[in-house]
């Protein structure tokens, strides 16, 4: 978002950081852009309400990945919401997802429940808080983001170099579509909504670059990185049982996409997504540009 900013050719807006350690090394990198950087924790209300004093708008990110706890992300949400109604926001874009559980009961018999009462964790919590933006009374885009190819890069999702030598895609999505994008598009997408000023207020948008099948994915790597990468799905109940934190959560968000596929798809519309950044990138293009960085062994 703030390099989307930047890199406009309009200046009619002016962007504003907001982290809990304005000493960081990516705060620094933003001071030396010349970004205003202020400091504010998403557990204390208070402390957001000073930050976000004077803004106009806000691009609300929150991050399941560091606590793993849907509750912990709910209040973060809320304290957002709150603040941003005490500071006098104009217009919030919340980077949100689907409620899994508003397709599929939590005492379903297709995938397991985890921490009690949830489908997908990283998913139910923040869509269960879009009811506190609206609520808020503050103008809000919903914003449902897409698979992020740096997840390749940063994610360990790459491909895998297996006992025979060869490179492999392993994604739990059978032959179905998955809507991704690049970390960078979606600042340029979320910028183009605060551009777009009271279009899309009170409205959900989905944004993907491109609609993808394994296959294709495997495809394109394999044109970019000059090496066969072979693509296997699976088994969703195999991927639940990986060892690192989260797999239960991601196989679970894996199989509800597949489930729930033209849904899933139909929100995030490439056409939509386009017009949002016209500079919107194809995953061939961001491979040429980023490729080289993907972790193979």
């Amino acid at each position: 978002m703030v390099d989307a900013i930047l890199n406009s050719s309009s200046d009619e807006y002016r962007p504003v950081a907001i982290t809990r350690n304005a000493n960081s090394e990516k705060a620094i990198s933003l001071l030396k852009k010349g970004v205003e950087v202020r400091e504010a924790d998403l557990s204390d209300k208070n402390s957001l309400i000073q930050a976000f004093e004077g803004g106009y708008g806000l691009f609300a990110v929150t991050f399941f990945w560091e606590h793993f706890s849907p509750e912990i992300e709910y209040q973060n949400a809320q304290n957002i919401a709150e603040a941003a109604k005490e500071a006098g926001i104009g217009h919030i874009v919340w980077s949100t997802l689907e409620d899994t559980r508003e397709f599929l009961p939590v005492d379903n018999k297709q995938m397991p429940t985890l921490q009690e009462k949830y489908n997908v964790p990283h998913f139910d919590g923040k869509g269960a808080a879009d009811k506190l933006f609206k609520a808020s009374g503050v103008p809000t885009t919903y914003l449902l983001t897409s698979f992020f190819w740096e997840n390749f890069i940063y994610f360990g999702s790459g491909p895998q170099r297996d006992q025979d030598g060869k490179l492999y895609l392993n994604m739990p999505m059978e032959d179905f579509k998955l809507p991704s994008i690049s970390t960078i598009d979606i600042g340029k997408c979320a910028f183009g909504i605060f551009k777009a000023e009271k279009d899309y207020m009170g409205k959900r948008v989905g944004i993907a670059g491109e609609h993808l099948t394994g296959n294709q994915f495997a495809q394109a790597m394999t044109e970019s990185l000059g090496e066969e990468v072979v693509y296997r799905p699976i088994p969703f109940d195999v991927y639940r049982t990986f060892d690192f934190p989260g797999a239960d959560d991601l196989g679970n968000m894996f199989q509800f996409k597949c489930a729930f596929q033209d849904e899933f798809c139909g929100i995030r519309s490439l056409e939509l997504s386009k017009k949002l950044n016209p500079e919107m990138m194809t995953f061939q293009e961001w491979l040429t540009r980023f490729g080289s960085n993907i972790p193979i062994e």
